[in-house]
C-alpha cells in the first residue's frame, strides 16, 4: 500500500515538473490557462496525497534556523 501511494506521489511530482518545463516555452494564452490549471490540480492532488500519506510533522527547535546559519 505504502509503494503504491508512493508512486502515485511521484507521478504528482513528475507531472508538476512537465508542466513548469511546458510553461517555459512559447504557448498561447488559453494553453497556458490549461497548463496552469492542470499543475494546480496535480499540485493539489499531490498535497492531499502527501497529508494522508505521511499524517506527521517533525517539530523545529526554535533555534534551529539560527544556529543553521553559523554553520
Amino acid at each position: 500500500m505504502l509503494d503504491e501511494k508512493l508512486a502515485r506521489l511521484r507521478a504528482h511530482r513528475d507531472n508538476i515538473h512537465r508542466y513548469r518545463r511546458l510553461l517555459a516555452t512559447q504557448l498561447s494564452d488559453l494553453e497556458r490557462a490549461y497548463i496552469m490549471r492542470r499543475m494546480d490540480e496535480e499540485q493539489s492532488a499531490l498535497n492531499s496525497l502527501s497529508e494522508n500519506t505521511f499524517p506527521f510533522t517533525l517539530p523545529v527547535p526554535p533555534n534551529a534556523a539560527g544556529r543553521a546559519e553559523h554553520v
